[in-house]
């Protein structure tokens, strides 16, 4: 019997800024390391309130804010990426995210992830306007008023929810994270080592 590919989950969430990266370059890497991925959106909001924060930790700490910009900046112009701040820091990824529920067993699901990724830090657009999801899923071929509908089901709001309750059982604090079973990886530079460890486990 032919072995099975080994999976890795990836937990992202949209207004996470290193998420961004991560995104636009997972596939092709672990599509090398012959392993699957699991696209995983969650939510970081009730996972941050639970610490006692109501911001996040980089509008919260200024000087560790300030490094994260420029080291993303490093970062997307090392990988090629195009990149502008946002004008709105941290962004509502709700909507987006229950979107990506809806697309991870579809085939424009990873297209849509890093579509909406590239219109929160590349494009400065609000991915939190209806409109703005609706014109990303048109222009990926998806029926975006059907979409838009099933995003906004109480089954999937629901899925969305248990998902987020997951990441927290897992021991998931940030994004992105990759997990391997219940082996955590936390952060966009530590993905290949979750590949590696996916690959030999």
């Amino acid at each position: 019997m032919a072995n099975e590919t080994p999976t890795l989950e990836f937990w992202f969430e949209f207004a996470s800024t290193y998420s961004y990266p991560a995104a636009m370059r997972i596939e092709e890497a672990a599509r090398a390391a012959g392993v699957a991925v699991a696209w995983r959106p969650f939510l970081l909001g009730p996972i941050f309130r639970a610490q006692g924060w109501n911001d996040s930790p980089f509008n919260l700490y200024p000087a560790k804010g300030r490094y994260m910009w420029r080291d993303l900046e490093r970062i997307c112009g090392a990988r090629g990426l195009p990149f502008r701040r946002p004008s709105q820091f941290p962004r509502n990824g709700l909507l987006a995210a229950r979107v990506a529920m809806v697309g991870a067993g579809a085939p424009w699901g990873p297209s849509f992830v890093r579509a909406a990724y590239t219109a929160n830090f590349a494009e400065d657009r609000d991915i939190a306007v209806p409109e703005v999801i609706g014109d990303t899923l048109a222009r990926l071929g998806a029926d975006a008023d059907a979409v838009m509908q099933q995003a906004s089901s109480a089954e999937n709001k629901e899925a969305l929810k248990r998902q987020t309750e997951r990441a927290v059982a897992l021991g998931i604090f940030g994004a992105p994270s990759f997990t391997v079973g219940d082996e955590l990886f936390w952060g966009d530079d530590r993905l290949d080592d979750a590949l590696r460890f996916a690959r030999s486990h």
